[in-house]
């Protein structure tokens, strides 16, 4: 059962939440994420992750807002344009997400960075880390695009900018399709392999391909 209530709206395309704190209660949001809140709900921001934190480039500081006196809602807008989706993560569970994707969380959610390794890093070019979740409680993630979850039984592949979390059920390997030809000259990114028994969360849309395809409306110099 969730310890919060919430309702989403506007996904897939521009989601956004509204979650009731109970009195007494802390939500866990990403730094800038809050974009309207009752009266009675007080704000703290804590420094999380330490050196690893600071190198993937993400936030390190995740506010934490507590409802005082009676149940506050609190509204939050996740950066990215997208969607929306809610976890309820139990007591073993594990879930690791792409760096962009955590929003908020109940206190009972462990969250630290996991080192994917240097080769991983060096050919995905999806950043250093992601981010792993554990504990008990309401878990809320965000994407680019919209969200589908794949149920994987035996092995899955996807492409690493496609990804937002998976199970921790689940291990993976990077690699290319077709060779390192194809990598460089049919648009194609690197891609994970999933192995195991688990679910994974893919988003609809990718962030670079977007940047190339806006790069030539730029406007230049001279």
């Amino acid at each position: 059962m969730s310890e919060f209530a919430f309702e989403i709206i506007g996904a897939p395309d521009y989601a956004y939440a509204e979650v009731i704190i109970p009195e007494g209660k802390t939500l866990k949001v990403e730094a800038s994420a809050m974009a309207t809140m009752d009266t009675n709900i007080e704000m703290k921001t804590k420094f999380k992750g330490g050196l690893s934190r600071l190198l993937t480039g993400e936030s390190i500081f995740i506010n934490e807002f507590t409802s005082k006196a009676g149940s506050g809602k609190i509204g939050i807008a996740p950066s990215a344009p997208g969607d929306f989706i809610h976890l309820e993560v139990k007591p073993g569970e594990e879930y690791f997400l792409q760096n962009s994707a955590f929003v908020a969380s109940g206190m009972g959610i462990n969250i630290e960075s996991k080192f994917q390794g240097l080769t991983k890093t060096f050919f995905s070019g999806e950043g250093l880390f992601l981010i792993k979740c554990s504990g008990e409680g309401d878990l809320f993630l965000n994407s680019y695009g919209g969200i589908i979850a794949i149920d994987v039984e035996d092995g899955y592949i996807v492409d690493t900018g496609n990804i937002v979390a998976f199970t921790g059920g689940l291990s993976y390997e990077i690699k290319s399709i077709g060779g390192y030809k194809s990598l460089f000259l049919s648009g194609e990114g690197l891609v994970a392999k999933f192995s195991g028994k688990g679910t994974v969360w893919i988003q609809t849309k990718k962030v670079r391909p977007l940047i190339s395809w806006a790069n030539p409306f730029r406007p230049q110099k001279g």
